[in-house]
């Protein structure tokens, strides 16, 4: 198991539950009886999800015991329990209306098969809305893939990240073998950071994580001032002094019929 740092993802809340706020936007249901946030994290998506439907039994649920605590901490009036989306959504039971995924589902392997799960939560006529990161292309991307696979890093890393999303054209052609009333879709959002050390600083709490994890100092540091000077080549900042950071992620939502 992973260990999570619920500060250091919440460093910057307002754009992580940026994403969260658009996707729920396109949810078309307006009363659901039943809600779950399948990887919660802090509960961030989680209250945005109570606040839309306050009528709603709303259920967060989370792989991290660091993240579960963290919402529960934060949120004391909603509900959150501890599940692997890779392996035990069924235990969640049926019958939701809502079943939201924000940012969660690059960490979980096989969606060929979590796909289905996540649709089998749900009652007839509920819905499915999902985002995922599709930054694969970007600079930091391809940065922490060249680092952290070089001689001098790769064989301190026996656990390398690996990225369980598929093709925006894969997911079209499992959700229409699940269903014929389904969107997807996907939005670039231009965040703008201050320094490039913002860029290490969101980072740290996604997909630097592992890597920095499995160091020990003066590794960890090393790696890092690495990574900050490739960061530092590859963007470089506007006339004002931001940096623009690009983030492209993908959204879809699916009804069950």
């Amino acid at each position: 198991m992973q260990n999570w740092d619920a500060a250091q993802y919440l460093r910057f809340k307002g754009e992580r539950t940026r994403p969260a706020e658009d996707l729920l936007s396109r949810i078309a249901n307006e009363n659901p009886a039943k809600v779950v946030d399948i990887g919660c994290g802090p509960g961030n998506s989680t209250r945005k999800l109570a606040d839309r439907y306050p009528q709603a039994d709303v259920l967060g649920v989370d792989s991290s015991p660091e993240m579960i605590r963290a919402a529960k901490e934060a949120n004391p009036s909603l509900s959150f329990r501890l599940c692997d989306a890779g392996r035990e959504l069924p235990a969640l039971g049926s019958g939701f209306d809502v079943v939201f995924s924000n940012a969660c589902i690059q960490w979980v392997p096989n969606h060929t098969q979590l796909l289905p799960d996540m649709m089998g939560l749900l009652k007839k006529g509920g819905t499915l809305a999902v985002q995922t990161p599709m930054n694969y292309e970007e600079p930091i991307h391809r940065i922490i893939q060249a680092v952290s696979s070089s001689e001098r890093w790769c064989p301190l890393f026996s656990n390398p990240r690996v990225f369980y999303n598929l093709k925006p054209e894969e997911y079209y052609d499992l959700l229409a073998s699940l269903t014929s009333e389904f969107s997807i879709w996907t939005t670039t959002y231009f965040h703008i950071m201050r320094t490039h050390a913002d860029i290490i600083e969101w980072y740290k709490g996604t997909g630097l994580r592992p890597y920095l994890n499995a160091l020990q100092e003066p590794d960890r540091s090393e790696f890092e001032r690495e990574i900050t000077a490739e960061v530092q080549k590859a963007y470089t900042p506007r006339p004002d002094g931001s940096i623009i950071f690009r983030f492209p992620r993908l959204f879809f939502t699916a009804t069950k019929q």
